[in-house]
């Protein structure tokens, strides 16, 4: 009977499969699964799942594979780059017969559901490049015939599930860039099948396991990106399988062992960079007959570059690239005979000293060269026409001399060519303008000479920069410059330039961002085009001999993007330039009379005020109170000492923002306008604050920049009792010093608010730009050289949106040129008394004060900035100071050193960079010799590098967490 029951449902299930096949039990539950998979989808781009109706039978269904053994069993979903978006459904775990998974680069959120654990046959599960959050499901364990799990590019959290070392089929296991932390699990050793292991960019953190030395089939050791420490196991190191062993980007240590190269006989490239590792580099490296990349950028190898010669028998090396490091002594000659398949010789940032070897041109396949940031010297005598692929030459900051090869021009792929800051003289070879494809030329900071070739200039492919500035070309602009429609910045500042200023800059190249002309001889009008260009956010016409009225729209409506010092015959313009008036032809017969007029009245009226003021002064004062007070060139308020008492309060202690040596501010609310003010008293008991106020009058007379405080008024009275009174008014900074934004915990002492919020790091850049920007207006933007003497955060002040304006020049010294070329101290003392940790050692010696002084002060109070150590910390002892603590720790240890609220803020790849470069700045500042320090010009421009370079990098990282990424297991 049971016989004759099951046939007669066997006949019924096959009667409903001939007359609608996806009717039949046995494959209801994986059509239920899949509407359920379909139901939990809310956004489906390209309709993909548009098939998925009853008039097709599932199994045809877009995506959806059965099996033949099983025609109604679903046995792979692929469904990768289809444009879907939601959450995967638990029903995932139903599929029962399922061997294949494959969602990559899709939009899908929330958790992996727990329930893929079910799937006992699945032997791939790709689910990278989507949003998945929350917990790696650690019951994955138990799908056992797991051979490919890809979770690259998600937002994981927690560890690394253990139980995942039970998985002893699994080949390739991919977790990359997530957020997982926690350890790298031992178990990870028991993956006995395991090829290729990627990890990177995640926190991870403590040791790489022993265990994993048991993985004698692995290929790819992808770790790079973490925090791990230790020494790296040496028995990964005898993995002879092994391909690529990338470990950069974390704080391991240890040396490099000896027989490297001849154990790891398959290795095509070896990533130690950013990390502890001493020692040298090993000469068995030679052995790795099948290595192709190797880079120990980064770390802290003090060795020369012997380790070149016997990678000479490397038949398939690629890439040797060892940047950031404290590489020495000579590139050797055998860097002739590498792989003629080199393409990569990375080379920068070492201390490498000589000249370029002969016989480098034997890499004919070289795309990259990088030997910029060292101690290189000599002329350049490579052939470069020998170079037919060469994209990339980096140069700069050498002592390179001699002229530039013409052969360059040979090159039709060159992309950038970097050759800033050494000695090269002579002309710019015209031959750069055949380089068709060159999108940045970096020439300056030379001493080349000659006009400027109109067919470099005039190379239309140049659309990132063109930088020439900081040499000695004389001429014209060559009327070429207009084909430069795309270029972003054009920087042509510090040589002599004459004549006027094309038009066709302002008419053809509507791409410019930036455009610095300054410190030449231009003459003539501003070209009225210049206001058109929209984009343009920066325009430097300084010190030129520029005359007539100066437009009213563009980005001449904006003072902060203009500069127009040092053209004493422009007029005109929008009222913040502060330019006088302009006078047309018509009335200048009518000006001349009104001026007559005037004269003679001013005199009559000055003869009559100076009668009454002595009448006046010999009443009201048994004595004369001597005043001698400069003169200023911009118009101050007139504020009298009762207004000063009103507007402050009676000078309340409840109003004092802050002291000094000499001083008490004040904030105060001026008038019925309300206007609020800061208020430095003079403390004239104390020796030395007359001569201070006077110092800071004479420094503020002449000058005006948008990060200087602005002086309101300057009042030398009496007070209601009759005592001498002096005080400086200035503009109120709602946010403060410096000072109180890095060391909260101390504000109180002098007066000062504490902060609740920190400083975030793009802050901080912008408000190091700011002070170089106004130590560079004292220096070079007045009449006369003026010396801060008395750089430090607390004489920083920040206004409502966090611009730095420095203040307090009760220590400046104003410095004027004499005929012979020397030097003449205006100030009446030459002692500099500045703050302790922040002056220049020389001053101790009893040298003159000098732009090099405020320069030494400047790098301390930059790395101050960014490690948020005094340099008088406590920390520093026993000949430890601000300058050896940071200069020990680039690169491997310097985010040890940061202030911990910049690491909190973005995650390390993205600062790792810039903090480096920008610190090196500061150490490069405040180095022993003052002939040795960075100028601010130079500091400027690479702060502003530094600056560009994080915001893109913050702007590509934005771009990625918006939208997966393409790249995984690569």
């Amino acid at each position: 009977m049971a016989k004759w029951l099951f046939l007669c449902i066997a006949f019924f299930c096959w009667s409903l499969y001939t007359a609608k096949p996806d009717t039949c039990l046995q494959n209801v539950t994986d059509r239920l699964a899949l509407l359920a998979f379909k139901q939990a989808i809310h956004r489906d781009s390209f309709q993909v799942l548009s098939s998925w109706n009853d008039s097709v039978y599932f199994c045809n269904w877009h995506g959806v594979s059965c099996s033949r053994r099983h025609p109604d069993r679903v046995i792979s979903l692929i469904l990768n780059s289809q444009g879907l978006a939601g959450s995967l459904s638990p029903h995932i775990g139903n599929f029962s017969f399922l061997r294949v998974i494959n969602f990559e680069k899709n939009s899908f959120n929330g958790e992996m559901p727990q329930q893929i654990g079910r799937l006992r046959r699945l032997r791939s599960l790709t689910l990278a490049n989507n949003s998945f959050t929350g917990n790696i499901p650690a019951n994955l364990s138990r799908c056992s015939n797991l051979v490919y799990l890809d979770l690259i590019n998600n937002k994981l959290v927690e560890n690394i599930p253990a139980e995942l070392g039970s998985l002893a089929k699994l080949g390739a296991l991919g977790l990359a860039r997530n957020n997982l932390a926690g350890s790298i699990p031992s178990s990870t050793g028991n993956l006995s099948s395991l090829y290729r292991i990627d990890l990177r960019t995640n926190g991870l953190q403590g040791q790489i396991p022993k265990e994993l030395s048991r993985l004698q089939k692995l290929e790819y050791l992808l770790f790079a990106e973490n925090n791990l420490v230790g020494e790296i196991p040496h028995g990964l190191f005898n993995i002879s399988s092994v391909i690529a062993f990338n470990v950069n980007f974390n704080q391991l240590h240890g040396t490099i062992p000896f027989d490297i190269g001849l154990t790891l006989t398959n290795l095509s490239s070896l990533g130690l960079s950013f990390n502890k590792f001493t020692g040298s580099i090993p000469v068995s490296l030679s052995n790795a007959s099948a290595l192709y990349q190797i880079s120990f950028s980064g770390n802290n190898f003090t060795d020369d570059l012997s380790f070149i010669d016997p990678l000479t028998n490397c038949s398939k090396l690629q890439q040797i690239y060892v940047t950031k490091n404290f590489l020495n002594g000579s590139i050797p000659k055998s860097i002739a005979n590498l792989s003629k398949d080199m393409w990569i010789l990375g080379l920068s940032e070492n201390q490498l000293q000589n000249s370029i070897p002969l016989g480098l041109e034997n890499l004919v396949n070289l795309r990259i060269l990088q030997l910029g940031w060292n101690f290189l010297s000599g002329p350049i005598l490579i052939d470069f026409g020998k170079f037919q692929r060469l994209q990339y030459v980096t140069l700069s900051s050498n002592n390179f001399s001699g002229t530039i090869p013409s052969s360059l021009g040979n090159l039709t792929f060159l992309s950038g060519l970097y050759m800033s800051l050494n000695k090269l003289q002579g002309n710019i070879p015209p031959s750069l303008g055949s380089c068709p494809n060159l999108i940045e030329l970096d020439l300056s900071h030379n001493s080349l000479s000659g006009s400027i070739p109109p067919q470099v200039i005039g190379l239309s492919s140049l659309s990132v920069g063109l930088y020439l500035s900081n040499n000695e070309l004389s001429g014209p602009i060559p009327s070429e410059v207009g084909s430069l429609q795309n270029l972003l910045l054009l920087d042509l500042s510090n040589n002599r330039l004459s004549e006027t200023i094309p038009s066709s800059i302002g008419n053809s190249l509507q791409g410019l961002r930036k455009l610095d002309i300054s410190r030449n001889n231009f003459s003539g009008k501003i070209p009225v085009s210049l206001a058109a260009l929209d984009g343009l956010n920066l325009l430097n016409l300084s010190f030129n001999r520029l005359e007539g009225e100066v437009p009213k729209h563009g980005i001449f409506l904006n003072s902060s993007a203009v500069s127009l010092l040092g053209n004493n015959q422009l007029c005109g313009g929008i009222t913040e330039l502060k330019l006088p008036p302009c006078q047309s032809s018509k009335n200048k017969l009518s000006f001349m009379l009104k001026v007559t007029i005037s004269v003679v009245g001013a005199t009559l009226c000055l003869l009559l005020l100076v009668g009454s003021l002595i009448f006046w002064h010999r009443k009201r004062m048994p004595r004369i109170i001597g005043i001698s007070m400069p003169s200023f060139k911009h118009q101050l308020l007139r504020i009298s000492y009762a207004e000063l008492f009103k507007a402050t309060d009676g000078f309340s202690a409840f109003n004092i923002t802050g002291t000094g040596s000499y001083s008490s501010i004040y904030k105060g609310i001026l008038g019925q306008a309300g206007i609020e003010i800061a208020v430095k008293v003079f403390n004239l008991q104390r020796g030395g604050a007359s001569h201070s106020f006077m110092s800071e009058c004479k420094a503020l007379r002449t000058i005006r920049h948008r990060n200087l405080v602005k002086l309101l008024s300057a009042c030398s009275s009496i007070d209601f009792e009759g005592n001498d009174f002096k005080a400086l008014v200035y503009e109120f900074m709602p946010n403060g010093s410096l000072e109180k934004w890095l060391h909260p915990e101390n504000a109180g002492e002098d007066g000062q608010q504490t902060v609740t919020g920190n400083l975030k790091l793009i802050q901080r850049l912008n408000i190091a730009i700011d002070i170089a920007c106004a130590i560079e207006c004292l220096h070079n933007g007045c009449p006369s050289t003026i010396i801060h003497g008395d750089l430090k955060p607390s004489n920083v002040l920040l206004d409502d949106e966090m611009t730095a304006h420095v203040g307090d020049f009760g220590l400046a010294k104003i410095v004027s040129a004499i005929s012979d070329g020397a030097e003449q101290y205006q100030s009446g003392s030459l002692a500099i008394r500045g703050s302790i940790g922040y002056v220049a050692p020389e001053y101790g010696m009893g040298d003159l004060a000098s732009v090099e002084g405020d320069i030494y002060s400047y790098g301390i109070l930059l790395l101050e900035m960014f490690t948020r150590k005094k340099p008088t910390d406590s920390s520093f002892k026993n000949g430890l100071n601000l300058h050896i603590f940071v200069e020990k720790s680039f690169t491997y240890k310097v985010m040890e050193i940061i202030d911990p609220c910049i690491l909190s803020e973005v995650g390390r790849e993205s600062l790792i960079n810039c903090l480096v470069s920008a610190m090196r700045i500061g150490v490069a500042c405040f180095t022993e010799l003052p002939t040795e320090r960075m100028t601010m010009v130079d500091v400027i421009r690479e702060l502003q590098r530094i600056k560009g370079i994080f915001q893109s990098g913050q702007e590509r990282s934005n771009a990625r967490d918006e939208g997966p990424s393409t790249s995984h297991m690569q």
